[in-house]
């Protein structure tokens, strides 16, 4: 939290506490709709995450990102560091998801599916089962020590360190097989940087999850400052009604049931709860503030609220700045969907989704990269023959032993005098030296130079008739 501190007459430095013990903010647990929402998200992709790595496809872990050997397994698909494209193509397809959900309905990723919000959400669910909610807890904290207030907090830590942990072996276990990092781990036999990992991705967790929480979201986190950008008039928010909430009042203030009052109230109580509840601790009926991540926790509580004393739900609820200004109904609101932005970010989205799955369905079973022989780019050999020498890189993405056959063409006369097959076991890459030769007879009827030619690899046996093309150059002597 900013503490603006002088440390002299009239000087004005500010001094900024991230994190203050005073500051820690207490969230009052919360039950209903978004909240079971919440948990299903939570349930999911902790499911994803930790259980992925033990997923077996055939004799190998079904997601493995090999960064040694540079082969990356996506269940039936072997990446190599070329096809960096794919990486692009996600990022871009992450991004522009992010813009559309974003410009539709705000920080609905922020509010139950980030794993800052997963993670704190878990950490929350040991702390209120330890120390109980948020009542409890403040007197726990304010508390003298003893035995009862030792094992809670202890246990609490505990429970906690071992969490971290836990993530931190599963994150490494996307890069190290993870039934080998068991085994590593039971015999005390952790690599440095395995251990390096698990601690500083351990640790990451616990500190985030378990004491930075609303830190990270409101100093730390770019998404909050930019988000202002990507909405509109028309993005479905957490939003307070102030028409029908205003002006506020206390049970006090409005008598006993059947009593007329002199000051007509709104259906607001001022009973607080929805600030109790909010994960960043701002209080929504001011208004959209960037802290606001919309997980829907002020619209829950206030929900149960309304139930109680007999007044329709949605005081708090999601809603749009012109459908909150214009009262504009569901239908209204649906139809304001389809407005330019999204359009433009959907069409974006569905076409690098389109040619990325395109890309991998006609993607071929091995890939081959040229490269010249630079210390030998031409020569002239036995009976005025002209050689050039080329290096191949040929690589399996199967997982299956395969057989190519390299040839060449493009210019009359090419023969190969080395190196017209190669075998290749299971994902496996290797360079290949080839000499390439034009007969006399041939090389006298074009100019000297580079000229263009083409390599072909074809695979033999099963699969037969695939081949990769890859464009060269033969070039002849002066």
């Amino acid at each position: 939290m900013p503490d603006s501190t002088a440390t002299g007459p009239g000087d004005a430095t500010q001094v900024i506490r991230l994190y203050r013990s005073e500051d820690k903010i207490h969230p009052r647990a919360v039950d209903g709709f978004y909240a079971r929402w919440r948990w299903a998200f939570v349930a999911l992709t902790q499911a994803v995450f930790y259980g992925l790595p033990w997923l077996a496809w055939g004799d190998r872990q079904a997601v493995l990102f090999d960064l040694e050997a540079r082969r990356f397994y996506i269940f039936g698909l072997v990446l190599y560091p070329q096809d960096f494209v794919y990486l692009t193509a996600l990022l871009m397809i992450s991004a522009f998801g992010l813009f559309l959900f974003t410009a539709v309905a705000g920080r609905l990723w922020c509010g139950f599916a980030c794993p800052q919000t997963v993670y704190t959400e878990i950490f929350m669910w040991v702390e209120h089962w330890f120390e109980g909610d948020r009542n409890a807890r403040l007197r726990l904290t304010k508390a003298p020590w003893s035995l009862d207030k030792l094992w809670r907090k202890t246990g609490k830590q505990l429970v906690w360190i071992a969490l971290g942990l836990w993530t931190g072996f599963t994150f490494v276990g996307y890069f190290t097989p993870i039934h080998v990092l068991a085994r590593e781990v039971l015999a005390f036999g952790l690599g440095p940087w395995e251990s390096f990992w698990v601690l500083f991705y351990g640790f990451a967790t616990y500190g985030n999850a378990g004491y930075m929480r609303e830190q990270v979201c409101k100093y730390m986190c770019p998404y909050a400052r930019f988000q202002s950008a990507m909405f509109d008039r028309d993005t479905l928010i957490v939003s307070y009604d102030p028409v029908r909430g205003e002006p506020r009042g206390n049970n006090a203030k409005r008598g006993r049931k059947g009593e007329a009052r002199a000051t007509p109230l709104g259906d607001c109580i001022d009973c607080g709860l929805c600030v109790q509840v909010c994960p960043t601790g701002i209080d929504i009926r001011d208004g959209l503030q960037y802290e606001c991540i919309s997980c829907a926790a002020c619209v829950d509580v206030c929900n149960g609220v309304m139930d109680k004393m007999a007044t329709p739900r949605g005081l708090i609820r999601f809603d749009t700045e012109n459908g909150l200004e214009q009262r504009l109904s569901r239908a209204q609101r649906w139809r304001r969907v389809l407005r330019p932005r999204v359009l433009i970010y959907t069409g974006v989205l569905l076409l690098i989704c389109t040619a990325l799955l395109w890309s991998l369905a006609s993607r071929h079973g091995f890939r081959v990269d040229v490269v010249r022989d630079r210390a030998a780019l031409a020569r002239l050999v036995e009976d005025g023959w002209v050689e050039n020498v080329y290096r191949l890189q040929v690589m399996n993405a199967t997982e299956a032993p395969q057989q190519y056959r390299i040839e060449a063409d493009g210019l009359p006369g090419l023969v190969l005098t080395r190196a017209t097959t190669v075998d290749l076991g299971p994902a496996e890459a290797r360079w290949v030296a080839v000499a390439l030769r034009m007969p006399p007879e041939s090389a006298g009827r074009l100019k000297p130079g580079a000229h263009p030619m083409q390599w072909r690899v074809s695979r033999i046996g099963a699969g037969a008739g695939e081949s990769v093309v890859e464009k060269s150059t033969f070039v002849l002597p002066r």
